[in-house]
């Protein structure tokens, strides 16, 4: 079966995981890039999948011919081994096999990253919509301080928030940040928490990790 998926115009990541999804579905599929950054990016996460890749650059486009390799499917080892592979399923599994407890993930900020705001603010967006695409999902988000912005009325990234409750994403939305930046009546995904109950949480993790 061959597909192809027409990425042109598309920001990171959203073209390897339009690449991911099709070779769920298809042994051969072509990809249109139209920038170097999204044909590095699709050419080694296929690379990774151990698919055999061609590329063909015309006009300032490029088509990505990926098929899969003939005999059996992906190598848990090979996934491991490229950083390209934003599923991470073989490199999280480790670390979350000797956790003893849930994974909790803190935000901070409403930025990802210490430097230029408005990029901060590109891969903050990015970042969340990536972690809905992903296989694995952290058990618990915790917003505090301006990472509380992300979780009320008029946040860009609502509804990506939404599709993780929807998946079983627990989301503790700091009550003294809200109130701090009034937004306390602004809470659009979540739950308003408290001190107590985000301590305990972090204390009870098996692993936290903090943007």
């Amino acid at each position: 079966m061959r597909k192809e998926v027409d990425a042109r115009g598309r920001a990171c990541p959203e073209p390897v995981v339009l690449t991911k999804k099709a070779l769920e579905e298809a042994d051969e599929i072509t990809v249109i890039v139209d920038n170097s950054t999204a044909e590095e990016n699709v050419r080694r996460f296929a690379m990774s999948r151990k698919c055999t890749v061609q590329v063909e650059r015309r006009d300032g486009e490029s088509r990505l011919l990926i098929r899969k390799p003939l005999h059996g499917g992906d190598s848990p080892g090979a996934q491991a081994q490229d950083p390209a592979d934003i599923t991470g399923r073989s490199q999280d599994k480790a670390p979350h096999q000797a956790a003893s407890g849930p994974l909790v993930l803190v935000i901070a900020s409403d930025r990802m990253g210490v430097g230029d705001n408005e990029l901060g603010m590109v891969l903050m967006r990015s970042f969340l919509h990536t972690l809905g695409e992903t296989e694995r999902k952290p058990d618990t988000m915790i917003f505090f301080n301006t990472g509380v912005r992300l979780a009320v009325q008029g946040s860009e990234v609502l509804d990506d928030l939404r599709a993780l409750c929807n998946k079983g994403v627990r989301m503790l939305v700091c009550g003294t940040c809200l109130g701090f930046f009034e937004m306390s009546d602004r809470l659009a995904v979540g739950q308003v928490s408290n001190m107590y109950d985000i301590t305990e949480t972090m204390l009870g993790a098996g692993r936290v990790i903090r943007l």
